[in-house]
């Protein structure tokens, strides 16, 4: 029996698309390829009779593909793109592979950053314990959390209606908000693309931008 039922997240769409188009689209630890220019009407026009995906959940599936380090890698120039059937096609331009290296530079330096702060945060913790009667740490306390005041004070709660495919946002994710973009947006939820290269499903009042 045929199955019919619609895909939820991009994950889905992704694996669904590696299936029916592997020598186009990679998973896992295989080589990612440059795609053609133009591929997403191609693949709606081949996924015209496919119920289980509509055009606004390929594109944005798409984009996180093409947003994530491993594709972002491959983006170089005089690498040949491909098309669904992984036929060759034009090379990847100097100006195309520029954007792309750009991209995966600034978009590592502000995971490990993150990660960076993340772990100097954590090594704190167990110093904080037994000094919590000294005066001085706790005005060191303060310091990150004044930062952090300042930092948030040009953004604002997003509003599910005002979100756009590939927006900048921040999600409020712990103590600390992340950095990411939306990739998808659904009914009452938003697919962000954290900058360390994870998705996540959120609402729309937990993303400031």
């Amino acid at each position: 029996m045929e199955n019919t039922e619609k895909f939820t997240n991009n994950k889905q769409i992704l694996a669904f698309l590696t299936e029916q188009f592997p020598l186009c689209f990679t998973a896992g630890s295989s080589d990612a390829k440059p795609l053609k220019i133009g591929l997403f009407q191609e693949l709606a026009i081949r996924l015209e009779e496919e119920t289980r995906v509509s055009k606004t959940q390929l594109r944005g599936a798409l984009r996180q593909y093409t947003l994530s380090w491993r594709y972002l890698h491959c983006v170089k120039q005089t690498i040949k793109r491909v098309d669904l059937d992984g036929v060759e096609g034009d090379e990847v331009s100097e100006e195309h592979a520029e954007h792309a290296l750009k991209t995966l530079k600034e978009s590592k330096e502000k995971a490990f950053a993150n990660k960076k702060k993340a772990t100097n945060n954590a090594e704190d913790k167990p110093k904080r314990a037994p000094k919590k009667v000294n005066v001085p740490n706790r005005t060191k306390k303060s310091a990150p959390k004044k930062e952090v005041v300042e930092d948030l004070s040009n953004y604002k709660e997003a509003t599910h209606s005002e979100l756009s495919i590939n927006q900048a946002v921040k999600v409020l994710l712990g103590k600390a908000p992340v950095s990411g973009v939306v990739v998808e947006i659904m009914k009452d939820d938003v697919q962000v693309q954290l900058n360390s290269g994870m998705t996540v499903k959120v609402k729309a009042k937990h993303l400031i931008v």
